[in-house]
């Protein structure tokens, strides 16, 4: 039996997951609107002041070690500044398509760096969970060829394809994303999910900040319609504070190598968000892989008959 504990970590983490592919959909209109560095810093620093008061160290918290702050430098760096970068450089070059097969390697990876770093034992429940999120989230990916736009000029640097260069990109921002698990994995041994959420929030405000004021310096703030400005406030909440809050939640409890398959989440909240509200219908195809993607999340969560239930 699952004990109460972990259930609400798989809930967090499920939640984080749906709410980042919600936020991922709903938030197309603002990148029409704002350029991506200013959307960015716009981001961290709403973040920022919504979670001030979680950069305050509680009394029962041990003093940051040169290794933690490094980490938290990482986490930043890795899961939110270059991540970011890598992604929308990658799709930009690449197709729709092939960036969602890339993406669907997330939870292998972050179970393969989970075992090189964090020493974590993967039984075959979890390696199957882990190879029907990937197939589950690549036939959705797949699924979409009919629409999805080639990349027209095919030459790229280095003699390098665009195609090439974007996917590689693209598994690029993979291995951060993955990184990100592993990293705050180690982070919430020592340190609360507030805590974590604001530091990570603070440095990556702090990345961005160069480019953010760059890009505010020619944009003209006074053509922005208030429901966008609405969207960004919820963008802004729903990417630096309330993902980042119960995705590290869920690691205190949860094996990053189990948590990285609730990536399948993702696409499905996405999906699920254009349906309801975007006119977009569902194919028969996509239901099978979503199928197969929670059939996934089943076998990687469901305790083993002499699991134990910490």
């Amino acid at each position: 039996m699952t004990s109460p504990n972990r259930l609400w970590a798989y809930s967090s983490l499920a939640l984080s997951m749906s709410l980042v592919g919600s936020y991922v959909a709903l938030s197309k209109p603002l990148v029409l609107v704002f350029p991506v560095f200013l959307l960015a810093w716009l981001r961290f620093g709403i973040g920022g002041v919504a979670m001030w008061n979680w950069l305050k160290k509680p009394a029962d918290e041990p003093a940051l070690s040169p290794r933690t702050r490094g980490l938290l430098f990482l986490e930043s760096f890795l899961g939110n500044f270059l991540f970011s970068i890598c992604m929308l450089f990658g799709v930009s070059l690449t197709t729709a398509v092939a960036a969602g097969v890339v993406m669907s390697s997330i939870p292998a990876v972050v179970a393969v760096l989970s075992w090189v770093f964090l020493r974590e034992r993967i039984g075959w429940r979890s390696a199957a969970g882990i190879a029907c999120a990937a197939i589950g989230i690549g036939l959705f990916s797949l699924q979409k060829v009919e629409t999805a736009a080639a990349v027209a000029d095919t030459s790229g640097p280095f003699g390098i394809s665009k195609a090439l260069l974007g996917n590689l990109l693209v598994f690029a921002a993979v291995v951060c994303e993955a990184s990100y698990v592993v990293i705050g994995k180690h982070l919430t041994e020592g340190l609360g999910p507030k805590r974590i959420s604001a530091i990570i929030n603070l440095w990556g405000f702090a990345l961005v900040t160069p480019f953010g004021l760059w890009a505010a310096w020619t944009f003209d703030f006074s053509t922005v319609a208030l429901p966008i400005w609405g969207l960004l406030v919820f963008y802004a909440l729903a990417a630096s504070v309330w993902t980042v809050w119960l995705w590290m939640t869920g690691l205190k409890t949860v094996p990053a190598s189990q948590a990285g398959v609730f990536t399948v989440m993702l696409p499905i909240s996405a999906a699920a968000i254009g349906v309801l509200f975007m006119g977009e219908r569902l194919t028969l195809l996509q239901g099978v892989a979503f199928g197969i993607a929670l059939l996934g999340l089943v076998l990687a969560t469901l305790p083993g008959r002499n699991a134990p239930s910490h």
